[in-house]
């Protein structure tokens, strides 16, 4: 089976979720998680801490940068991930709709590359 990224996006400037909504949407996720194991389809998984605790490091000839902010400078950024196996495509985006509905984000779904044959 194929592997992909369900990548969640969060979107900044929007009106804060209340606790309520963040319990519920961790109790659906927990619940999709344990869907995708029981059907052989997790491989893994986690949710990111915000973008502003992101580092970004850039070797450029031989010298190294470390930069403390995410790399893009834009609303809408990753909050979260699964990786997961299926079958095709429509099966992966499947998945995505659960995912989305779960965590209540946006999901987006990208294929990994086919390793290399020796």
């Amino acid at each position: 089976m194929k592997q992909y990224l369900l990548a969640v996006h969060s979107i900044g400037g929007g009106a804060p979720r209340s606790p309520e909504e963040i319990a519920m949407a961790f109790r659906d996720v927990d619940a999709f998680n344990a869907k995708l194991q029981s059907g052989g389809q997790w491989v893994f998984a986690g949710g990111l801490h915000p973008p502003e605790t992101a580092t970004v490091v850039r070797v450029q000839e031989d010298e190294v940068t470390m930069t403390d902010a995410p790399l893009s400078q834009t609303k809408e950024q990753i909050g979260g991930f699964w990786v997961i196996e299926a079958p095709d495509l429509d099966a992966a985006l499947a998945s995505a709709v659960g995912a989305s509905r779960a965590c209540r984000r946006p999901v987006e779904v990208r294929p990994f590359q086919d390793e290399p044959e020796d």
